[in-house]
């Protein structure tokens, strides 16, 4: 297969190269959300998952564990986006698949051990179906949801400062937050989609398909605490 050497959006391109580009995109999400499915799967059946998710929560370790998953965040998402190599890029998605499936593991046990067994099937199934409601929506009225960008940034901001002065001060945040969680949640699967419309080049499809399963792994996070919630509320 020729290589091609690509400078412009995939906007600009063919017709045939953008259906190609959107195919292995949503591919590549498909098989992220799999992997982290087993990988999350192996960790809840393994022996010491207790353990870990009560050492990743005790006192100001969740800080810690936060800072660590942004930095590697950031690692995978530079790897991702490099042109060294797709093998740098994978090796980024893969990365960031197993640093959620981490920092997932303290939720999920919960879920899993601790809380209604229905919670994660109801919560995979709300997410699924708000993501291709949302999905549908951006690629059906072709706009572009660029100026979200804005939006997300001081959003995703003050969501952080919430979230560590509720640990500092042992606020409860409940499920009023989770809920305006699971909107900011929306409006990045929306931006994040209209960038695979408008703005990766046909050669960007890892990193396209990172940043998607990002914000549908953020929406799966405050699904799971809203369903969890309601669930023990009944």
């Amino acid at each position: 297969m020729q290589a091609y050497s690509y400078t412009r959006s995939v906007n600009y391109a063919e017709a045939t190269v953008r259906a190609d580009f959107i195919r292995r995109t949503y591919q590549h999400l498909a098989g992220a959300v799999l992997a982290f499915l087993i990988v999350e799967a192996l960790l809840l059946q393994w022996s010491g998952a207790a353990m870990l998710a009560r050492s990743m929560t005790r006192g100001y370790s969740w800080l810690i564990v936060l800072a660590a998953f942004m930095g590697v965040s950031w690692l995978a998402e530079k790897w991702a986006h490099s042109d060294a190599s797709p093998q740098m890029q994978y090796l980024g998605l893969g990365l960031y698949i197993v640093a959620e499936a981490v920092i997932f593991l303290p939720l999920l046990y919960i879920a899993s051990f601790l809380s209604s067994p229905n919670v994660i099937p109801t919560a995979g199934i709300i997410t699924g179906l708000l993501f291709m409601g949302l999905t549908y929506f951006a690629w059906s009225s072709q706009k572009d949801f660029s100026f979200l960008s804005g939006v997300l940034s001081i959003g995703g901001f003050v969501a952080l400062g919430v979230i560590i002065a509720s640990m500092v001060f042992g606020l409860h945040l409940g499920v009023l937050f989770a809920g305006l969680m699971v909107a900011y949640a929306g409006a990045a699967i929306l931006y994040n989609t209209s960038n695979v419309m408008h703005q990766y080049r046909p050669d960007q499809h890892i990193a396209a398909s990172l940043a998607l399963f990002a914000s549908v792994a953020l929406l799966f996070w405050y699904v799971v605490q809203v369903v969890m919630s309601l669930s023990d509320n009944d």
